[in-house]
């Protein structure tokens, strides 16, 4: 296709003006990729929330404040502008410069997967290569939902393929069913995972059974099935893949299953399923935000029209944390 190897007309100044403010040298990925190699994503990948201001613009003082408590927490990369990023009230420049300052503060031996997914295959390919110019190592491409009607395994089996053809880094299929209202079916994982530039699939939707099954059918391809959340991270290790969640805790958790400390890894579990629930399903973002405060991060506010907690939806979040011996 004829835009897949150019990058959005509108998103060149941008990138031109990345450039000119921070020039420097692309970091690549941190692991070579070549023939027959696959780039491997076991580990925890934080997912960055996008710090405001108290005018809602993107705060890059705060942002690189909070790389810098991360860098304490023994990562294997960070996810940018994924859904707690609130990525889909960026605009496209906005989206281009957060890559752009997270790729100058991350340290080589790290990846930096980046949100990429829009409703049209064009403008995914578009903001993808884009991603990639600005520092990207792998794109994260969510479902198109705006007309899920329409979205059936042979529209989505092509949309992804035309992004992965054209996309210049590994692509990760992102399916998070409770935002989008559409479940990536496994007929289309599974065609999909033959595709040499797609390396695996977040998978946000909870259903170990089905992660399960998509990690034994694609076990003779170059494939990873990833936990997209710390409330299902210990079941996920059984399937052998994990992914991210509440950063510094899951990090122990992985350090725990790694060593074989099954006991405490459960532990650990059982104490991180309430929290999570409460960051994600219970109050989102503007609560993931308020306990980001309280273990030193800046969380700061939402952008509109997300609305903050109320006091009495902030000592239930608290309670979450407190009882299970976060706070």
């Amino acid at each position: 296709m004829a835009f897949s190897t150019r990058l959005a007309w509108p998103l060149r100044p941008a990138l031109a003006a990345l450039r000119q403010a921070a020039p420097r040298q692309c970091r690549g990925l941190s692991i070579p990729v070549g023939p027959g190699q696959t780039l491997d994503l076991r580990g925890i990948f934080p997912p960055l929330a996008t710090p405001f201001s108290p005018t809602q613009e993107v705060d890059y003082a705060q942002l690189e404040g909070n790389l810098r408590r991360y860098a304490n927490i023994p990562f294997r990369g960070l996810v940018v502008l994924g859904s707690n990023g609130e990525y889909p009230y960026l605009a496209p420049r906005e989206r281009l410069e957060v890559v752009s300052c997270v790729h100058q503060a991350l340290p080589r031996d790290r990846l930096l997967l980046a949100g990429s997914g829009c409703e049209s295959t064009q403008a995914t390919i578009e903001l993808t290569v884009s991603m990639a110019e600005a520092g990207a190592d792998v794109a994260l491409v969510v479902t198109p939902c705006y007309y899920r009607g329409a979205m059936t395994n042979a529209a989505l089996v092509q949309h992804y393929t035309e992004v992965a053809d054209a996309s210049p880094i590994p692509v990760v299929l992102y399916s998070v069913p409770a935002n989008t209202g559409l479940d990536l079916p496994l007929e289309a994982v599974l065609t999909l995972a033959q595709h040499p530039n797609i390396v695996g699939i977040k998978d946000s939707g909870g259903d170990i059974t089905r992660m399960g099954l998509m990690v034994h059918k694609t076990r003779q391809e170059d494939f990873q099935v990833l936990a997209g959340s710390a409330g299902f991270l210990m079941a996920s290790y059984a399937l052998g893949r994990c992914w991210l969640g509440i950063a510094c805790a899951s990090g122990g958790l992985d350090r725990l299953c790694r060593e074989g400390n099954w006991q405490e890894a459960r532990d650990l579990q059982h104490r991180l399923i309430e929290p999570n629930t409460a960051v994600t399903r219970r109050f989102g973002i503007p609560g993931l935000k308020k306990a980001m405060e309280w273990f030193g991060y800046y969380g700061g506010p939402c952008r509109a029209p997300l609305a903050p907690l109320s006091p009495p939806q902030v000592e239930e979040l608290r309670g979450a944390f407190s009882a299970n011996g976060w706070l």
